[in-house]
């Protein structure tokens, strides 16, 4: 007489449904738009932007000017100061101020609750003239650091250190970011995980109280 063979337990194993997976991005550099939705440019048209308006004012132009023979002025003061490097740093502070004023804040100091946020994206640069290109104001923003760096490399005897040093900062700060190419392009590094392997948005394993492991009760096992 053969021995019954005994019955397996039945164990069933049920995936909560709301288990999925996020796909890992893999760019690394990505450049996009910003500032291009219809919303946006129908809060812009609402109301006046003083804050890249005053460009167009009288004086706007002449200030740059002020500046300049004020910062080198006052440079000069400096005990053992030589014209060389006072021509250099003149050079080198209004282009780092005109890039930090001009082309990285982003949005309006005040009134930002009249165009709903439309401008939050966008430099000064980008705000003045409605983003429109080779207007008066903007042939003059492009044009001055290019004359003070003219001015510098004279009376910097042509030093090809200081040469090379403020063309670099004129490159760099002032010419490549009022480029048409550029205008309300963003560059973001490391937007996402470059590995593309899925990330699950849920815990991978069950709580306790879920029940997902269905098993036979035990005690119904039977010999047959």
């Amino acid at each position: 007489m053969s021995r019954p063979s005994p019955k397996l337990l039945h164990l069933t194993v049920s995936v909560p449904a709301d288990i999925k997976g996020r796909r890992r991005s893999g760019s690394i550099v990505k450049v996009e738009e910003v500032g291009g939705r219809t919303e946006e440019l129908l809060d812009r048209s609402a109301y006046l932007n003083i804050n890249a308006n005053w460009v167009n004012a009288k004086g706007a132009w002449l200030i740059h000017v002020v500046l300049v023979f004020m910062g080198k002025i006052i440079i000069d003061t400096i005990p053992g100061m030589t014209q060389q490097i006072s021509w250099t740093l003149v050079n080198l502070i209004y282009l780092n101020l005109s890039y930090l004023m001009f082309h990285w804040v982003t949005g309006i100091p005040f009134d930002n609750e009249l165009h709903g946020g439309a401008y939050d994206d966008l430099t000064l640069w980008e705000q003045i003239d409605d983003g429109a290109q080779y207007t008066p104001s903007k042939k003059w923003l492009f044009t001055a650091p290019i004359l003070l760096f003219l001015a510098s490399t004279h009376y910097t005897n042509y030093n090809p250190w200081l040469f090379a040093i403020n063309l670099t900062a004129l490159i760099v700060l002032a010419i490549i970011p009022k480029l048409p190419q550029l205008h309300r392009q963003r560059v973001r590094f490391l937007t996402g995980d470059a590995s593309g392997v899925s990330t699950p948005v849920t815990p991978s394993f069950p709580r306790m109280d879920q029940n997902p492991l269905h098993a036979t009760n035990p005690a119904d096992a039977h010999f047959g």
